[in-house]
């Protein structure tokens, strides 16, 4: 059985790297008896944006393709918050390493070494007026593995470029080469965050995810295990607005014939204090060259994908029938705390809440899907 928490095992939960915080070691730089206080660290105390519950889930029991007979949309929505869910604990991921390196006292230009969990040498680096991607940053943190610095790589586990006001940078991190032991099946994958604090897009705060090379189960075991991510998280207040696309490869629908794959492209938005969400979901393939959010979202929306699918397969189906196999497909979909609600109609509980942030999908769009297929995220060359 396919179940979700395999497809989870290419997540790095937060639960992994808190060991970090205990057991990084100085190696011949002495120990700090005192962390730098907070307002004398150059470095950001707060690196990623919390995602609503509703919208962000690990936990679910779904099942592959190869063992159901329907489609119904609480799944199908579903495994996009699982999806979700990837690209939160990401930015977590980045945010608590630097999290950890600021109880050293990072409070100007340095080089110093340490001992991490894996038992390996780190060197860490910060430096000044650092360019990259055309844009002069006021400082580069660099950390990478002193062992595996001949590598292709550079043995380089983070890069991380910002300015302090207003809180604005990137991180790029390979976790394999931040700590090997816990990472060891996750030796390509890489993460990027691009955060700001400086107000752009209209909200108070804003990061971009961008995940790729996650670890994909067998071939053979026919599922939606998501490859590639980028994913817009805008926070305004008590409300969160999402937009992205997932890779998955090896998707399908009904049919059973593994091909290109599709590409799940969403909006949502959802309310931190009232933990509700709202999601409308598109299935173009992974190859499609467009951008426009009435193709990507109304051409190719869920329902619209796969009731074309399903008549594809089942060419005779009887319209109730259908209508059964595809129930709660609707678009948008909703969430509480407690996970999927229902599809197509606000549900009576929280009905007024829930009318003031689905109104607000019709102004997000996700991403181009080629433009996820292609996706690369590279460290900065020397």
């Amino acid at each position: 059985m396919i179940m979700c928490d395999m497809i989870m095992k290419k997540v790095i939960f937060v639960t992994e790297f808190i060991f970090l915080l205990f057991s990084l070691l100085f190696v011949g730089c002495g120990r700090i008896d005192e962390p730098v206080p907070e307002d004398e660290s150059i470095l950001p105390v707060t690196f990623s944006i919390d995602i609503p519950d509703a919208l962000s889930q690990g936990e679910s029991d779904l099942k592959s393709i190869d063992e159901i007979d329907t489609l119904p949309g609480h799944l199908m929505y579903r495994y996009l918050t699982n999806f979700i869910k990837v690209g939160e604990t990401a930015a977590e991921y980045a945010e608590n390493i630097i999290e950890v390196i600021s109880t050293y006292q990072i409070d100007k230009p340095m080089i110093l070494s340490y001992e991490s969990e894996d038992k390996r040498v780190k060197n860490l680096e910060v430096i000044e007026n650092s360019e990259f991607e055309g844009v002069t940053w006021e400082f580069q943190m660099t950390i990478t593995d002193a062992d595996s610095e001949g590598n292709d790589d550079g043995g380089i586990g983070m890069q991380f470029f910002w300015n302090q006001d207003p809180v604005k940078g990137i991180a790029i991190v390979k976790p394999a080469n931040i700590e090997r032991i816990n990472n060891k099946h996750k030796k390509d994958v890489m993460y990027r965050i691009d955060y700001s604090e400086g107000g752009e897009f209209g909200y108070d705060r804003h990061m971009i995810v961008y995940a790729d090379s996650l670890p994909m189960l067998p071939a053979s075991a026919k599922n939606y295990a998501m490859k590639t991510l980028k994913m817009f998280v805008g926070e305004k207040g008590n409300i969160v607005d999402l937009f992205g696309n997932s890779l998955n490869p090896d998707a399908f629908f009904f049919t059973k014939d593994v091909g290109i794959g599709y590409n799940w492209a969403f909006v949502a938005s959802g309310n931190e204090i009232e933990d509700i969400g709202v999601v409308e979901v598109g299935l173009p393939k992974n190859d499609l060259n467009e951008s426009s959010r009435a193709i990507l979202l109304d051409t190719f929306a869920m329902r619209k994908v796969l009731t074309h699918a399903l008549h594809v397969s089942k060419p005779n189906m009887p319209p109730d029938v259908v209508n059964k196999q595809l129930a709660n497909t609707e678009a948008p979909g909703y969430f509480d705390s407690y996970g999927f609600v229902q599809a197509g109609i606000r549900p009576d509980e929280k009905y007024a809440e829930y009318a003031k942030i689905d109104v607000r999908l019709k102004d997000l769009c996700p991403y181009n899907p080629r433009e996820i297929r292609d996706l690369n995220i590279y460290f900065k060359a020397d």
